[in-house]
């Protein structure tokens, strides 16, 4: 484990000046992350962390390692070895409130077709299952029901003690990408580019089977789907590879909204030109979503939306937030937002308003610029379209943190022990605010310093 000072931002590169990227200098006075710790662990890509507590996180990548850590240290506590390939999913599975047993449980997935039930606290490998036909590529817990589902090419439902409890049949050969629980017994489930609406059958006195059926499929999307979380309790949401954005109905899985693709929000003279924000297909692919009570925020590509779910619109991007794909975003306090690239680093954006400045009709023609005459009614038209089309809010880098030397996957953020991200450099680093660090550390020496008496000696 290393421990580094960081002393400024980004160092500028040749073509700096050509790139659109936003930049920040050395003094990032609004960037509480000025220390980290280097977590060495892994030997190869780590794509997830998942927190198991408030002190502690787990790890786990390609490698098929898992790893327990402490998020304020940064020790390693536990190393758990079971999978023979990569993990390809990792979830915890919380005890039930009426169970005896409080220990934290936590389920992968790997390529080798098995998926382990793992004991956190003692890193004890509880139950696994090695039945799978294909891939697991994605796990859920419906804690209600006490059960977890694993999607591949096909659904299944299990009980806490890894007993199948019943399947659906083959779905597709591409596998299922992602999961969501909604109401009514139900998931949704990404598979290509459709959503397909399950719903789970409990037991009852007539039957004591358990089953699954398909509901309903949505086909919207006109290309695969990347991403689908719940933003609240009346919506979900769907991002696929093509810059497709829609959100859902989550009763009657009716479509809200829809941004099929990401216009320029940036004013426009011409009203007819449509201009696209990005000309690559894989330039506006949305990898990740994250939500607050107003907006939504999205990695579109390498650039950064907030969708307002009341306004129906864009009110605030950063089309070149990263040099490559962002992958990774988190809604942080104090309007502030965290994303991760895969060109291994890690930024910090502010959400402010843009101050509304009047705009004035631009008089034409010779006596209009003395004063005199009628203002030009059609040359103060474009000036009112800029007003309607532009964002009222801004996205402004505060952080830039430069320590990996290979694609950010993901991160963690705990209010108390910092920033936790992971990488293709087969490292974590913990990312720690250092004022605080600093007090914590003068604080345990006078501690030490009064157990030892040596503090009232100094005075």
């Amino acid at each position: 484990m290393l421990r580094w000072l960081i002393g400024g931002g980004r160092e500028p590169q040749g073509l700096a000046e050509k790139s659109p990227l936003q930049t920040i200098g050395e003094e990032q006075t609004q960037n509480p992350y000025t220390e980290l710790l280097v977590l060495k662990a892994h030997h190869d890509i780590v794509r997830f962390l998942v927190q198991l507590d408030e002190y502690r996180f787990a790890s786990a990548g390609d490698d098929g390692i898992v790893v327990v850590w402490n998020a304020q240290t940064g020790e390693k506590l536990l190393e758990l070895n079971g999978h023979t390939q990569k993990i390809t999913a990792f979830i915890t599975f919380p005890s039930l409130e009426a169970c005896e047993e409080k220990n934290q449980l936590m389920l992968t997935a790997s390529s080798d077709r098995t998926v382990i039930l793992w004991d956190c606290d003692t890193g004890r490998q509880v139950r696994k299952v090695s039945c799978f036909q294909s891939t697991v590529k994605c796990l859920i817990v419906l804690q209600r029901r006490d059960v977890w589902l694993s999607g591949g090419n096909d659904l299944c439902v299990w009980n806490r003690k890894l007993d199948l409890l019943c399947k659906t049949s083959h779905l597709s050969d591409t596998g299922i990408s992602a999961l969501i629980e909604i109401p009514k017994n139900c998931v949704v489930a990404a598979v290509g580019k459709e959503l397909i609406i399950f719903q789970l059958v409990a037991p009852t006195e007539e039957s004591l089977e358990w089953d699954i059926l398909e509901i309903k499929r949505l086909l919207d999307h006109q290309d695969n789907i990347l991403s689908l979380v719940n933003v609240n309790d009346l919506s979900f949401i769907t991002g696929s590879h093509v810059g497709e954005m829609i959100i859902w109905d989550i009763l009657d899985w009716t479509m809200q909204a829809c941004e099929c693709n990401f216009w320029d929000p940036s004013p426009q003279l011409d009203t007819q030109q449509e201009i696209k924000l990005c000309q690559k297909p894989n330039d506006i692919s949305i990898h990740h979503f994250t939500w607050d009570e107003e907006n939504v925020f999205a990695a579109v590509g390498r650039g950064l939306y907030v969708y307002n779910l009341q306004m129906k619109r864009v009110i605030a991007c950063q089309k070149t937030a990263h040099d490559s794909s962002v992958l990774h975003v988190a809604k942080l306090p104090n309007r502030q937002l965290i994303s991760c690239s895969e060109d291994g680093s890690v930024r910090i954006w502010e959400l402010r308003e843009k101050q509304q400045l009047a705009v004035e009709p631009v008089p034409t023609g010779f006596f209009n610029m003395w004063g005199f005459g009628r203002v030009n009614k059609q040359a103060s038209q474009p000036i009112k379209k800029q007003q309607e089309n532009a964002t009222p809010c801004s996205l402004e880098l505060i952080g830039d943190l430069i320590g990996h030397s290979s694609s950010v996957e993901m991160f963690l953020y705990f209010e108390d022990h910092g920033l936790v991200t992971c990488s293709a450099d087969h490292l974590i680093i913990l990312w720690k605010n250092g004022e605080r660090e600093s007090g914590l550390r003068s604080l345990k020496l006078f501690q030490k310093l009064e157990e030892n008496g040596d503090l009232y000696l100094a005075v």
